[in-house]
């Protein structure tokens, strides 16, 4: 049992232009640091174009939705902006439904036991995508399709997705609302974009919002995980995990103000494994998300993914 990568080359071929900062060199960063000879166990695979991605996206978004992101995206010659942050070029579509496909692969590689868990190194990331809207640099919520999917494919009655991005996942918050068997635990800067997650927000029981403020470091990262989130995912019970791993809660981050460094990353990541081995066999797949400063990326994804290698091995 070992430790799947996803990744492909047309992520990169996703153009958001000079100054944007979801850019190409976040991948070409990870892809770097995973190079390191540290890493030659890692499983690595392409993210595959599949011929269900239409019917696994409308799973967590409706298909008016989807029909108007392809409308807008698929044969565009030129780069354009969705909204005020997310911009698509003539390379985005290809780019988000592998990245779509990626957690599909991904989720059918841990659930037949081929692997114990996975990294998708995609973009563009997902959790701000909303059922009916596009969001904060996001097309399709990723790790709320991969959840879904699990559910729908593989029979996993309960899912769960956890979420230490430092922005809160409205999108995958949106889509989980109202299905108790769908579990949403976050924590992230609050007050920061979108203005979403404060711990009032509770679904149907099912979503844990753990808000951190400005300036707050590890201590209290951790405090809010164990106090909070560690909890809630223990009494779901969850058959699959799935990770959404944004590291832009890193202190070098120019995004927030959070001033967690890689030892709180490997710590999460050290902890989640373990809820995933006490009740869904260490079952996990990792998308990533955020992160944009490329040193404090590159260096929190390999302890992150470092981290799911030693648990698999």
């Amino acid at each position: 049992m070992t430790t799947l990568l996803i990744t492909h080359p047309s992520f990169l071929e996703h153009d958001t232009g000079p100054g944007h900062p979801e850019r190409s060199d976040r991948l070409r960063a990870i892809d770097k640091v995973l190079a390191h000879e540290a890493f030659n166990a890692l499983v690595r695979e392409e993210a595959p174009l599949r011929d269900d991605l239409e019917e696994q996206i409308e799973r967590a978004h409706t298909a008016a939705y989807y029909q108007k992101m392809r409308t807008a995206v698929q044969h565009l010659d030129h780069s354009t902006h969705l909204d005020g942050d997310t911009v698509a070029s003539p390379g985005t579509w290809e780019a988000a439904l592998r990245a779509v496909g990626a957690g599909l692969h991904a989720v059918d590689a841990v659930v037949a036991g081929r692997v114990q868990n996975a990294f998708c190194a995609v973009r563009p990331p997902g959790h701000h995508a909303e059922s009916d809207r596009v969001m904060g640099f996001c097309l399709f919520s990723n790790a709320a399709i991969a959840a879904l999917y699990a559910r729908a494919r593989h029979g996993a009655e309960r899912v769960a997705v956890v979420d230490f991005d430092v922005h809160h996942g409205n999108g995958t918050q949106d889509i989980f609302w109202s299905d108790k068997n769908l579990f949403y635990g976050s924590t992230h800067q609050m007050p920061l974009f979108p203005g979403t997650g404060a711990m009032r927000e509770e679904g149907v029981g099912n979503i844990w919002n753990a808000p951190l403020k400005a300036g707050d470091g590890g201590e209290r990262f951790r405090e809010a995980f164990e106090s909070r989130i560690l909890p809630a995912l223990h009494n779901f019970g969850p058959d699959i995990l799935i990770i959404s791993a944004g590291f832009d809660a890193h202190e070098r981050d120019p995004l927030a103000e959070l001033r967690l460094v890689e030892a709180d990353f490997l710590w999460a990541t050290e902890k989640l494994a373990a809820q995933a081995m006490v009740h869904c066999q260490g079952r996990i797949v990792s998308y990533l998300e955020g992160g944009y400063d490329l040193t404090a990326l590159a260096r929190s994804a390999a302890v992150h993914v470092k981290t799911l290698m030693d648990v698999g091995a």
